[in-house]
């Protein structure tokens, strides 16, 4: 494990680290810091709290020079609320950097607040949305970013998600030819690639696994929707759970939109956060998450990642997302700090293989439906419906209805033990011929490989 003094790093940049009381880096900032510190293209792909952020900003304060009057490092985030969290890690930098300027531009400020203040002198390091920097750097030529050397792209995949890779192309293609570009994803999407590839020059490729734990206080239930949809099916569990907060989860955008407008349609109070909102539409469901307004959020994995939902008691999974990781981080959403919480996954046909390489990898699931007014435990997923066996079902009702010309004392009891030995008797016929295919196997088998070994 590498100290952060193995980096050589100047006296600024270590008290920036200890400002963090960062101890040792994490695994992602380990392998980043040194290549982006030789100023190689970086790909990072780690999730959420694996201390990515710091990963880049220690490379970027290192390089960051205050006597220049220059933008030098451009920072995007594809919603600003991560955008401010960034800021926020970021500001202290000029704590400990005498003449640093940290700048913030996001939609939603001031605009023109934003202009008057670049024409007193630019930051050294921009962090913004995409949307807010093209327009203060091409539209009114206020933001001068056209000399920076580093540029970040954070969340790349969300920000691919909501369509924001368009706004970077437009000002990156005007970034000087030198550019150090670094993107830090939890995901890399095929979409994603040609964009990398055509501002990246041998990029560095930094991958920290990190299973998600499965939490124990979570309970995972299998709800299978039939013939119904997902907004059909939730609609008819809502008098079976009552959540403080449910976080229902779409696999796409257009699967979002589409449960939303059904439940808002049958009267149930919802807000949705995904890809295909306006910058209106998306600033009224913040608010309204912010302020508890409705008990119900529909969302996408990506879209997910950007919004800060308190206390969340129930997760609705319409269906399983590819990356099956993205599961277990749905779940991950409730049962936090110390409180149990409640996980539904509504299945269909097409989830069985999903569902099964969730089980052996740990998750217990129960499997139930509602149904009549109460929840209803049905066989275990997977469990197939055994045939009766004919024969033995003909035995035991000739037994049953074995006429008596004289009752004895006690003739249930023997009627019953009478039945108990077909049982035992079909049992061990079943287990007999368990052991006679067994063996017909493994003759097969080792005649295999003799013929193998040319015996």
């Amino acid at each position: 494990m590498k100290r952060f003094e193995d980096f050589h790093l100047k006296k600024e940049t270590m008290a920036f680290i200890e400002a963090n009381r960062f101890r040792e880096p994490t695994p992602v900032q380990e392998e980043v810091i040194p290549p982006a510190l030789r100023g190689k293209d970086v790909i990072g792909l780690s999730s959420t709290g694996s201390g990515k952020t710091h990963a880049y900003l220690i490379p970027i304060m290192e390089k960051a020079d205050p006597s220049s009057g220059d933008v030098q490092a451009v920072i995007t985030a594809p919603t600003r609320e991560l955008a401010g969290q960034i800021f926020e890690m970021a500001r202290v930098m000029q704590d400990h950097m005498d003449g640093l300027r940290v700048r913030l531009y996001v939609g939603g400020q001031d605009r023109d607040r934003d202009i008057d203040q670049l024409a007193a002198g630019q930051p050294h390091i921009v962090i913004g949305t995409p949307g807010r920097i093209r327009d203060l750097f091409l539209n009114a030529g206020a933001l001068r970013i056209d000399k920076a050397k580093i540029l970040v792209v954070d969340e790349a995949d969300m920000t691919l998600e909501y369509g924001f890779l368009d706004e970077i192309d437009a000002f990156a293609g005007r970034l000087p030819e030198d550019l150090q570009m670094m993107a830090f994803s939890a995901t890399m999407p095929d979409q994603l690639r040609p964009f990398l590839r055509k501002y990246m020059r041998q990029p560095v490729t930094i991958e920290i696994g990190e299973k998600v734990r499965f939490n124990p206080d979570i309970r995972h239930i299998l709800v299978p929707c039939y013939h119904h949809g997902y907004a059909e099916t939730i609609l008819s569990m809502m008098k079976g759970f009552n959540p403080y907060v449910c976080l229902i989860f779409a696999n796409t955008r257009q699967e979002a939109s589409e449960i939303a407008e059904e439940l808002r349609n049958k009267g149930v109070r919802v807000s949705e956060i995904h890809g295909d909102l306006t910058s209106r539409q998306r600033k009224q469901a913040m608010k309204s998450i912010a302020n508890a307004e409705h008990t119900f959020v529909v969302a996408t994995d990506l879209a997910a990642r950007g919004i800060d939902i308190g206390e969340v008691s129930h997760v609705i999974s319409c269906g399983f997302p590819e990356d099956l990781e993205y599961y277990v981080h749905r779940a991950g959403r409730t049962g936090r700090a110390g409180s149990a919480g409640t996980c539904y996954a509504l299945y269909r046909d097409e989830d069985n293989q999903s569902i099964r390489s969730l089980m052996r990898r740990g998750i217990r699931f129960e499997h139930q439906r509602f149904h009549n007014g109460t929840w209803q435990t049905l066989r275990p997923f997977g469990m197939k419906r055994q045939k009766p066996d004919d024969e033995l079902q003909k035995q035991i009702a000739k037994i049953m209805t074995k006429k008596n010309t004289k009752v004895k004392p006690g003739y249930k009891k023997k009627r019953a033990e009478e039945i108990d030995r077909l049982h035992r008797k079909k049992k061990q016929e079943m287990i007999r011929s368990k052991i006679r295919e067994e063996k017909k196997a493994m003759y097969k088998e080792r005649a295999k490989k003799d013929r193998e070994n040319g015996l």
